[in-house]
């Protein structure tokens, strides 16, 4: 009975959100230069449900609009994409007011609330005096969250992590986190191993 409800109300999020994906794919046509800003206002606008529905509503959206996005995850409210070149694999939570850029979240990836993740450290150049920084331009890199990993509240991200790995609450990560590492501080450092224990 549950697997039938949830199937439901998978279709009825499907009913609901198709007029807003069919407007995306209309501004792709006619603004074709323009992708990136037409799909961050329609990501913003999807953030602004709350609840359940919310959920359902932003699943169905992002199956049909980011690079992969798996049934089983949990895009939570107030979180953005600032690009639909995004992966997000099995059993992923976000939790609420996030921005993610060029991301890979990989399987169990759990990320607290107020999460950032750029898209890498060179997103704007700025060595230039002669040309503001707006028009320096940048370097949009993939930022990769690895199997099993979880970033803590508030945790603003620039670089890899590894499988298993540990971002504690506010930390800022300029460099790759190793496997298994548990890190924190600004920039973060790696503050502990997480051990197998029986």
């Amino acid at each position: 009975m549950q697997g039938l409800v949830k199937q439901l109300g998978q279709l009825m999020a499907l009913a609901i959100v198709m007029p807003v994906y069919l407007h995306l794919r209309l501004w792709y046509a006619l603004r074709p230069a323009a992708r990136e800003q037409s799909f961050q206002g329609h990501s913003q606008l999807m953030s602004l449900v709350p609840g359940l529905v919310g959920n359902f509503l932003r699943r169905a959206f992002y199956q049909r609009t980011l690079t992969r996005y798996s049934s089983d995850c949990c895009i939570s409210f107030g979180t953005t994409f600032a690009t639909a070149d995004a992966i997000i694999g099995r059993g992923v939570y976000v939790g609420s007011h996030c921005n993610l850029g060029h991301v890979e979240l990989q399987d169990d990836v759990l990320l607290g609330s107020g999460v950032m993740i750029t898209s890498g450290k060179r997103q704007h150049f700025f060595k230039r005096l002669d040309i503001p920084i707006r028009l320096q331009g940048g370097e949009l890199t993939r930022v990769t969250i690895g199997y099993d990993s979880w970033l803590g509240n508030g945790s603003i991200v620039m670089a890899d992590v590894a499988p298993h790995a540990v971002v504690g609450a506010g930390a800022v990560v300029v460099s790759p986190v190793p496997e298994r590492a548990i890190v924190a501080g600004n920039p973060a450092v790696v503050v502990s191993v997480r051990e197998h224990r029986d």
